[in-house]
């Protein structure tokens, strides 16, 4: 009798603990410590990463769940991870999301602000690239370099590539006051700002944060089109720092986080690339736009070609080459 009574105790006690731990709650990825503690183990992200979670939103992209963005840093480095959280909180999802009736690269190009922004290549080319780019990073010398011996020889007419400013300060002392400088350039004179890219990047090894505003001013003597005097008070009073720090702004909007970063066509490389390889996108580009229509200069995204007082193709800027 009391073995059966000891039994059915402990029968009871095992029916409540089960009990209880299936009434606990299940850990919930909108819960903002629970998914910070579960993606810092999954990435391995220690104590000296900070790690924010944002509110989730609503996903446009795939329904049925919410747009979470995990924010990491470590003193001047940063990378945000998008996440797709289940409205339950019990799935999250790390990818990219397909419209097959849009073009894939849809999102980007809407967030490419093209207008004001140097450019060359020909109006209503059917491949736009936007490079953003570092004066001081040796890694955009060479795509600098790269870009202005071949493109416009290799596509007079299908391309047109647009220049955004994005300097790293963090490792780059002196590309902010150089991105500050080319924009002064181009205020005065946007066919010279071509100019002073090729030459910025063909004497970055000269170039120090101390000399940088005299080389720039002994750089624009050579120039017809640049006032020096102007050019100089430009630079020292910051004016087109604004200029600059939204073309950052977009880039981050972007998820741009090195430089080079181009984007072809909204197709984003991420790295210096070589001539053949670029080449073989642009031409497949090409041939692809010729059915889809869906980017380039008229594809009905954002991009904008527009130059203050240039409201018609006749007086854009000439086609800016190389000088030799």
């Amino acid at each position: 009798m009391r073995k059966t009574f000891a039994l059915s105790i402990a029968a009871a006690l095992c029916l409540a603990i089960d009990g209880s731990a299936q009434n606990a709650p299940k850990p919930s990825a909108l819960d903002k410590a629970t998914l910070e503690a579960y993606v810092r183990h999954l990435f391995v992200m220690d104590k000296r990463i900070t790690v924010t979670v944002s509110d989730p939103k609503p996903s446009a992209d795939l329904p049925g769940f919410y747009d979470v963005i995990v924010h990491a840093s470590m003193g001047a480095q940063a990378q945000d991870f998008p996440l797709y959280v289940s409205k339950d909180g019990s799935r999250i999802l790390q990818g990219a999301v397909f419209d097959v009736s849009k073009n894939p690269f849809k999102k980007d190009l809407d967030k490419l602000k093209t207008q004001f922004e140097p450019s060359m290549g020909t109006p209503g080319a059917d491949v736009v690239l936007v490079e953003f780019s570092d004066f001081q990073c040796p890694y955009c010398k060479e795509e600098a370099t790269m870009l202005r011996q071949n493109l416009l020889s290799a596509y007079p007419k299908q391309m047109r590539l647009y220049f955004k400013t994005f300097p790293i300060e963090s490792l780059h002392p002196w590309a902010k006051p150089a991105a500050i400088a080319s924009k002064c350039v181009y205020r005065q004179d946007p066919a010279a700002f071509w100019d002073f890219h090729d030459w910025v990047f063909g004497h970055q090894s000269e170039i120090i944060p101390e000399n940088l505003k005299d080389k720039v001013l002994e750089w624009a003597k050579g120039q017809k089109g640049i006032d020096p005097l102007q050019l100089g008070q430009c630079m020292e009073t910051k004016a087109t720092a604004a200029e600059v720090d939204r073309d950052v702004a977009e880039g981050r909007e972007l998820q741009v986080d090195r430089t080079p970063t181009l984007f072809v066509n909204g197709r984003r490389i991420n790295t210096a690339i070589d001539w053949p390889n670029l080449r073989s996108i642009i031409d497949y580009e090409i041939e692809y736009q010729k059915t889809a229509k869906n980017a380039g200069e008229n594809c009905g995204c954002e991009l904008n070609l527009s130059l203050p007082g240039a409201p018609d193709d006749k007086k854009l800027p000439p086609l800016a080459l190389p000088k030799k």
